[in-house]
């Protein structure tokens, strides 16, 4: 049986500028009708890589209305109580994170930093193209977790296991954010 409810998503990482916009666009996009997503960082830039929207544009994602912000925004009482936290990046991961409301569902899902990256446009593009391919694949199999029939041991598991996919970086296949 389906539900109505929508789930709050949250993705970390530390300067909020390229793969949890990445991960935050395909969640806006792919997920639309089941989830509401949010990003933001430990230390914001205050700026979203450009190569970030570029890469979200060229894959038909929204590009519209992303910013740089802390996760301050989402540890308040008036802020959107998030069901599920995900770090994109191992530093954030590492960091101690707000007490999150609710005591949301978390998992680290790292990926290379592609914003990291030095070379040429191409090799950059490259870079953002990977970590929106890897987060594209993580996204995608938690979308279609049936978590209305699923018990909350299961479902960590299940969280930590897509953190694991294919391009993970080297923080994932340690621990992760438990105590988030």
């Amino acid at each position: 049986m389906m539900t109505d409810r929508k789930y709050n998503v949250l993705f970390l990482c530390t300067g909020n500028t390229a793969r949890s916009i990445l991960a935050e666009g395909i969640l806006r996009k792919d997920g639309a009708t089941r989830f509401n997503a949010y990003s933001a960082g430990s230390f914001p830039k205050g700026k979203v890589n450009p190569f970030a929207v570029k890469t979200l544009e060229a894959h038909g994602y929204p590009t519209t209305d992303y910013r740089s912000k802390s996760w301050d925004e989402y540890a308040g009482a008036d802020a959107p109580r998030m069901d599920f936290i995900f770090t994109v990046c191992d530093n954030a991961a590492g960091e101690t994170c707000p007490i999150w409301i609710g005591h949301p569902m978390t998992a680290h899902w790292g990926v290379e930093d592609p914003a990291a990256v030095e070379g040429t446009d191409i090799e950059k593009e490259r870079a953002f193209a990977t970590a929106f391919r890897h987060l594209r694949n993580r996204i995608s199999v938690f979308i279609n977790l049936p978590l209305e029939k699923i018990d909350a041991l299961s479902l960590g598991q299940k969280l930590r296991e897509i953190g694991r996919l294919e391009g993970a970086s080297q923080g994932s296949t340690k621990g992760s954010m438990e105590k988030a």
